[in-house]
């Protein structure tokens, strides 16, 4: 990857051990467990302010926090500006539900602020994002790719809705294969710009997530083509990850339409509905007899 150049002007290293989950204690997160540490003072960094990055986790609480307390829960957003990890977090206390950002992966030169807006969207997930859920739908938390499925297909959604879509991406460059597949399915200038803008931020994800995790360069033309035999939990591969975030962005289901706690079907798209686009990647998910 071609950021191997700035992952050395930053003087870090990192290690990985096997695949992690973003565990219901909130030990692990966003991103297997690495060493990497980006502090405030680096001089290399995406050029992300406290103020931007305050003002994006509280886009998401605001969304959110309405949504939790419906829910009898309390939603804890944790601002972990000074702090040097490249990492995020979801955990419980009671009915306190928590999200843990970091200012560490905040400043990734990889990280964009939608991009940023996503890992707290996919936090979130977590607590909101249904089913499937860890330890075969037994546990609270959202697994590692609905987290992820949820983040581009209802979170980032419901937050840039009302945004003034189509001057935000008219000023980036966006993927021939993002915008053909966006306008197949939507069909007003508005909604094609926002999925667009969503896709994006999971290639900055996915971009982070392939470069620190050794893997070859991740694309929109290059899904990819493994077929799992059961759901995984954990990690999938970064290239899985884009898949899922695009395919999110491609759903054209309503942010309203509620996920399910205990079926993994209401709300989103399946192929027996007749979506060619928008259901979760097989790299990670394996339908179940009704989809």
């Amino acid at each position: 990857m071609k950021n191997g150049i700035l992952i050395s002007a930053l003087s870090l290293t990192m290690s990985f051990s096997s695949v992690f989950a973003c565990d219901i204690q909130g030990k692990t997160g966003f991103m297997p467990e690495n060493n990497l540490r980006i502090s405030k003072f680096d001089k290399n960094t995406n050029g992300m302010t406290q103020e931007r990055f305050e003002s994006i986790i509280k886009r998401v609480s605001d969304a959110y926090a309405p949504i939790v307390q419906s829910k009898g829960a309390s939603l804890d957003m944790i601002n972990n500006w000074d702090d040097d990890t490249v990492n995020a977090y979801a955990h419980r206390d009671g009915n306190i539900w928590h999200v843990s950002m970091f200012g560490g992966l905040a400043r990734h030169p990889l990280t964009t602020d939608d991009g940023f807006m996503l890992v707290v969207c996919h936090e979130t997930g977590h607590h909101l994002g249904g089913a499937p859920k860890y330890g075969a739908g037994t546990d609270w938390a959202a697994n590692e790719g609905q987290a992820d499925y949820f983040g581009s297909l209802k979170c980032m959604k419901r937050v840039l809705e009302n945004d003034d879509n189509a001057s935000v991406v008219a000023k980036m460059t966006i993927d021939a294969e993002v915008t053909s597949k966006c306008e197949m399915v939507y069909k007003s200038a508005s909604d094609v710009a926002l999925c667009q803008r969503i896709a994006m931020a999971g290639k900055s994800l996915g971009q982070l997530l392939g470069s620190l995790g050794g893997e070859k360069a991740v694309a929109f033309t290059t899904p990819d083509k493994k077929i799992v035999k059961k759901t995984n939990d954990a990690h999938p591969a970064a290239q899985c990850r884009l898949d899922t975030y695009f395919n999110g962005s491609l759903c054209d289901k309503s942010f309203s339409e509620d996920v399910s706690d205990s079926s993994p079907i209401p709300g989103t798209c399946i192929k027996r509905d007749g979506y060619k686009v928008g259901p979760r990647p097989l790299c990670w998910y394996k339908p179940g007899a009704g989809e």
